[in-house]
């Protein structure tokens, strides 16, 4: 796990914030858009205070339409242009679907290499404050599936701020998902892992690089997001048990660091994928299926997944928790795989 170098502590939204305003100062290309990211900052803090710094011009308060303002940012980046541009909610992405996957996914394949869409498209995901529905989905998945965009999930600051500025930087398109639980919001339940050590320099993180945020031996559980901090919570619970679970964060799931997950099993030789996503066709069968080519026979118990059951995300507390993978559901299950 990379170890930050300060005490200084911010929290996710602080650190996406901040990675953002490094990047536009850095690079007078890059400007920002979208809905209620000017004085208001965001509805999830990901630009708060940029509006004070950079002024109107570069950090644009857009109408409440997605398809209009994604595809200004796709033209935008296509004149040279560094966008990073709010998607609110991850689940509006509906409105706004053929700009991202028949446009910024692909216009730099149909051009043959000679129009770069370097956009960096940040949106909030995620259940557990009685949002229902509409406002609690996961979904990345829907775009790990697209060629042509990268998928970036943090669960620290330090990831969040090293991973926005690789992402700012890069030159294909990037989807950067941050989950509201872990934003560090006064609004919201307060998780403690919100908060952590940032760097005040500019770091970044390679895509495609997965993070071993606790080692283990005896049972590997692959995440990312907020159910890195659900897994570590069931790995402290587990230890007490003598059970020593590996915690693997992939960070991004385009590109996805299958070796580290090979490497993982082949030293605890169980698997188990823990996603907030859909259960079906999702993140957690991409990681069991690499296992399966190319590591099945260093298994000695089947895999297995957690992750939300098919079904649209209640808005009752008590069905929301029920549906959402948690620690006591990840210790049960490790403890079936080990026979006890």
């Amino acid at each position: 796990m990379a170890v930050p170098t300060t005490t200084r502590q911010l929290t996710t939204s602080r650190a996406i914030s901040e990675a953002i305003a490094m990047e536009m100062r850095r690079d007078a290309r890059v400007f920002a858009m979208g809905e209620d990211i000017g004085k208001y900052g965001g509805i999830f803090g990901a630009t708060q205070g940029l509006f004070d710094q950079f002024g109107p011009e570069r950090i644009i308060d857009t109408p409440i339409s997605e398809t209009a303002f994604i595809g200004a940012a796709i033209g935008a980046a296509a004149e040279g242009m560094r966008p990073v541009v709010e998607l609110m909610f991850v689940d509006f992405f509906g409105v706004c679907m053929d700009q991202i996957y028949n446009h910024l996914a692909k216009n730099t394949y149909m051009s043959g290499g000679n129009v770069r869409l370097p956009v960096t498209l940040i949106t909030a995901y995620g259940a557990g404050y009685d949002d229902a529905a509409q406002h609690s989905q996961t979904l990345y998945s829907l775009f790990a599936h697209v060629p042509g965009l990268k998928v970036v999930v943090p669960s620290t600051p330090y990831d969040a701020k090293g991973l926005m500025i690789s992402a700012i930087r890069d030159d294909n398109p990037v989807v950067y998902f941050m989950h509201k639980g872990i934003m560090g919001l006064g609004w919201m339940t307060m998780l403690a892992a919100s908060a952590g050590p940032v760097p005040e320099e500019e770091y970044t993180i390679p895509f495609g690089v997965a993070d071993v945020k606790r080692t283990g031996t005896d049972v590997t559980i692959v995440t990312v997001g907020m159910m890195v901090h659900r897994s570590l919570e069931a790995a402290q619970q587990l230890e007490a048990q003598g059970i020593s679970a590996e915690v693997l964060d992939l960070r991004t799931l385009v590109p996805l660091d299958r070796d580290a997950i090979i490497n993982s099993v082949k030293k605890t030789h169980r698997l188990l994928v823990v996603d907030e996503d859909y259960r079906s066709y999702g993140m957690a069968a991409e990681v069991i299926a690499t296992v399966a080519e190319h590591a099945l026979e260093y298994l000695d118990a089947p895999a297995r997944r957690i992750a939300e059951p098919d079904v649209p995300i209640p808005y009752s507390r008590p069905l929301e928790q029920f549906v959402l993978p948690n620690a006591e559901k990840i210790t049960a299950v490790v403890h079936e795989m080990l026979g006890r």
